[in-house]
This record gives C-alpha cells, sequence and structure tokens, in this order.
C-alpha cells in the first residue's frame, strides 16, 4: 500500500474534528533549566528514597495490581480530610479523569463549558468524546466573567463543566463565590480541578455533598509525583459508581501505588516543599516586579504569568541561554505577549532571572 494510500485512507477513517487537531506537544527539554512543566523541582528526602527503593524492590510486577487501589484510596482519604460519605476515583493523572468524566456524560448534542484561557485538555478532550466545547471569555484581568458564565449556563445547559481552582495558565484563583453561583446554576456536574491545591490558599473540599452537582479534581502531579502519573476524583458515590464502569482495568500501576502511597505516609514533607516553593514563588515575582517592561500577574500556583513585549522572541533568547519555559503567546488571544514560568528552586530563578535580563538587553 503506498503512503498516498496510506493517508487517504486515514482521512477516511479517521474522525474530521480528530483530523483538525494537533497532539499535545512536549518540548524535548534534555540540556535545559527545565522550568516549562509545573513540576516540584525538589528530589525525595534520601532517607525516604531509601524506603522507596526497598519497595520497589520487592513489589511483585508480575502480578496485576490491586484494581480497587483500596489501601492508597484510604491514605488519600485520609490526608485529605474527605467529608463523610465522600469516594475516591483514582486516575492516571487528571487527564484520564476528564476523560472518563466526558465519556459518562456524552450524548448527542451534549456540552462540556469552560472558560478560557484555561486548562487546554478539557475543549480537547471534548472533541476527543464528541461533546460540544463552549469557552467562556474570562475578565481582562483573567477573573471569572460571571455574568457571562451564568448566561452560557442558561443558554447551553452544559452537562459538563469545569473550573481550574486556580487556573492554568493565569494562576490566579477565582472569587470562590462566583464559583459556587456557578455550581448552583449548572444543570450538570461542575467539577473544580485542583491541580494546584498545595499552592492556593482555598479549596472546594470541605463542600462535598453540599452541592448533588460537585466533584472536586486533583493530581498529585504538582507536588512531587509527575512521574508517577496519579490523580484522583472526589465526590458523591451515586456519580463514582457508574465513572468505574468506564475505568479501563489497572489503570494504576503496582509502582504508582505502592510510590505513592509510601509519599502520602509522609504527605508532611511534600508540603514543606511546597511551603518552600510558594517562598520562592514570591521571591521570584518581586524580581520580575522590577523588569522594566515585564507585567507579572498574581499566582497561587506554582508558576508565574508574565506578559512582556516580543514574548516570543523573548522565549527564542531564554532557550539559547539553557533555559526552557512555556510560550503561550498565540494560543489564546487574551495571552498574547505571554510567557509562563515555572516556579523552581532559588538557584534556578535565579539563573532564569539572568537569562531574562541578557535577553531583554540583547533585544532592547
Amino acid at each position: 500500500m503506498s503512503s498516498a494510500t496510506t493517508v487517504a485512507l486515514a482521512q477516511t477513517l479517521v474522525r474530521p474534528e480528530i483530523l483538525d487537531l494537533h497532539a499535545y506537544h512536549v518540548p524535548d527539554s534534555a540540556g535545559y533549566i527545565k522550568l516549562d512543566a509545573m513540576e516540584n523541582p525538589y528530589p525525595v528526602p534520601a532517607s525516604l528514597s531509601d524506603e522507596i527503593a526497598g519497595l520497589v524492590a520487592h513489589a511483585a510486577i508480575n502480578r496485576y495490581p490491586d484494581p480497587s487501589a483500596a489501601s492508597l484510596k484510604a491514605k488519600i482519604r485520609a490526608v485529605t480530610g474527605l467529608p463523610e460519605g465522600m469516594e475516591v476515583m483514582l486516575g492516571n493523572g487528571s487527564d484520564e479523569l476528564i476523560q472518563l468524566l466526558a465519556m459518562a456524560v456524552s450524548r448527542p448534542g451534549a456540552v462540556l463549558l469552560g472558560v478560557e484561557p484555561s486548562f487546554v485538555m478539557y475543549k480537547m478532550i471534548a472533541t476527543f468524546t464528541g461533546m460540544r466545547y463552549v469557552g467562556v471569555p474570562l475578565a481582562a484581568d483573567f477573573s471569572l466573567d460571571l455574568s457571562a458564565t451564568l448566561a452560557a449556563i442558561a443558554r447551553e445547559k452544559p452537562a459538563l463543566v469545569f473550573i481550574a481552582y486556580p487556573n492554568n495558565p493565569t494562576g490566579n484563583l477565582f472569587f470562590a463565590d462566583d464559583v459556587r453561583q456557578i455550581i448552583e446554576a449548572a444543570p450538570g456536574l461542575v467539577v473544580v480541578d485542583e491541580a494546584y491545591y498545595a499552592f492556593a490558599s482555598d479549596s472546594f473540599i470541605p463542600h462535598l455533598g453540599r452541592y448533588p452537582n460537585l466533584l472536586v479534581m486533583r493530581t498529585y502531579s504538582k507536588l512531587g509525583m509527575a512521574g508517577l502519573r496519579l490523580g484522583f476524583l472526589a465526590g458523591p458515590a451515586v456519580w463514582l459508581e457508574q465513572l468505574e464502569k468506564l475505568r479501563l482495568p489497572y489503570n494504576v500501576g503496582v509502582l504508582p501505588q505502592l510510590v505513592a502511597e509510601k509519599l502520602l505516609d509522609h504527605h508532611e514533607v511534600l508540603l514543606q516543599q511546597a511551603e518552600r516553593i510558594k517562598l520562592e514563588r514570591a521571591n521570584l515575582r518581586r524580581q520580575l516586579e522590577t523588569v522594566p517592561g515585564v507585567q507579572v500577574y498574581p499566582s497561587e500556583a506554582n508558576f508565574l504569568l508574565f506578559r512582556v513585549a516580543n514574548a516570543t522572541a523573548v522565549f527564542d533568547g531564554l532557550k539559547q541561554r539553557g533555559v526552557l519555559i512555556k510560550n503561550l503567546n498565540g494560543g489564546h488571544p487574551m495571552l498574547r505577549d505571554c510567557l509562563r514560568v515555572t516556579v523552581g528552586t532559588a538557584e534556578e530563578g535565579a539563573k532564569f532571572m539572568a537569562a531574562l535580563q541578557g535577553t531583554l538587553n540583547q533585544l532592547a
């Protein structure tokens, strides 16, 4: 079969909306100071690393994992402080959970509603699952445009609403009362995505059970477990029982279960690292605010969004100096000339600032 025939066959079989998509791009980070993916820059303490090595050495990797991950779920309930009666569902990162939620409610004409700019996977997964995506623009300061969002909910009657809290890529925490009004107005499920909970000042976990349509989703990727790919969804059993029917068997492997449970036994160590990151976030923001021509936005996540003229040229200049951040310019009209930098160690922050100053001086 010729390559032209193969291309023609793919274009015939693959859904048009999938053909129009671009795959989620992860750049090669080898050799760079990596400040593009919101990872925890601190390694696991040596003593804890030794304990994990012992667990892995004796892990039954020849056997399938516990399909219910009961022990890990119990640990998550304990460290999270879930309200009484709330259940937990595990996913391969939060991406899998977003996809399961969309699959569960995807009927002809069903709408997934989000705000923009926000996490790109909401829109992509709506497309994957055949839902119609509706994005409501944020206000100019990246806060929720509550009246526009409530109007869209009344008009579109979405089956599923995602609110990132704090929001990615803007970093801000929406007003809690605005989020509550959205939950109360929505006829379908509302998922509050708390991927950056460890760096934020508020959570909707305590509100679980107060609203019949509220679920809260978290990932441990930002807390120091990015390599394990572990997320969880919390909420009433009536919802999670239905979602469990869609979860593929053994979606969380033996090693992620063992290592995550051990790390959660030392949850305070990870939270202490998060506190260090919050201190570095404040320090880095102060430094960025002193740079002429740079506008930095408030953040309750482990990254900072900033706007600078000729953002793509600045991004390229940083790469030439060995620093990789995220170029958001062109991704959404509201993100024109915006870049996003992960909060790393003090040393990484100093190298980023030096590279930024060098780049801006060169472009001046």
